[in-house]
């Protein structure tokens, strides 16, 4: 394995570290509805715990309502009691053929909360991002012990890792910033 190799890997875990980040905030839920809030939940369907994308349609015709409809109404039960034990803090209605649910305006505790938990998920990324980093350097410093690349090629190397550890750590608080503003806005 060359550095070069090992700087890619390193640079593929990362930016899947951001992308995990990403998928999280989508699911922290803000002021207004969306369906990736539904992302995270799952709904024994069958037997079987499934995601609701995968039950289910969601449409947002307001901005604090959201309308899912069954691709199968026997699973309508199992998508409201999953809705209903979710940490989203909705009560969802049913009318036989869809589920509406209406959002109540997020309290500044609760907002609050949703920074924290934003806060945990972007500290999980950039250790994530910080994991691949040291593996990355590790393999580094293996391959001049091996004598298997120059210690100025290494250097370089390192020098292009903590560049791109840098990149991606600034991603994350990027997204995370937005994320803030998007749960403080009123």
């Amino acid at each position: 394995m060359t550095a070069a190799d090992i700087l890619s890997d390193a640079d593929d875990h990362m930016g899947l570290a951001v992308e995990y980040a990403k998928e999280e905030f989508a699911a922290i839920r803000t002021g207004r509805a969306h369906p990736a809030m539904f992302a995270k939940i799952n709904a024994e369907y069958y037997g079987a715990y499934t995601p609701l994308q995968q039950l289910a349609s969601f449409q947002v015709p307001e901005a604090r309502m959201v309308l899912i409809t069954p691709y199968d109404r026997g699973s309508l039960p199992a998508i409201e009691k999953a809705i209903r034990d979710s940490d989203l803090g909705v009560s969802p209605s049913n009318d036989g053929n869809t589920i509406r649910l209406v959002l109540p305006e997020l309290t500044e505790q609760r907002r609050k909360e949703y920074i924290k938990l934003a806060r945990t998920k972007a500290e999980d990324a950039r250790i994530s991002i910080r994991g691949a980093r040291r593996t990355a350097k590790d393999a580094l410093d293996k391959l001049v012990k091996d004598k298997e690349a120059g210690e100025d090629e290494v250097t370089r190397a390192e020098k292009q890792l903590d560049a791109a550890t840098k990149k991606y750590v600034d991603q994350v608080d990027d997204v995370l910033k937005h994320k803030e503003s998007e749960l403080l806005e009123v």
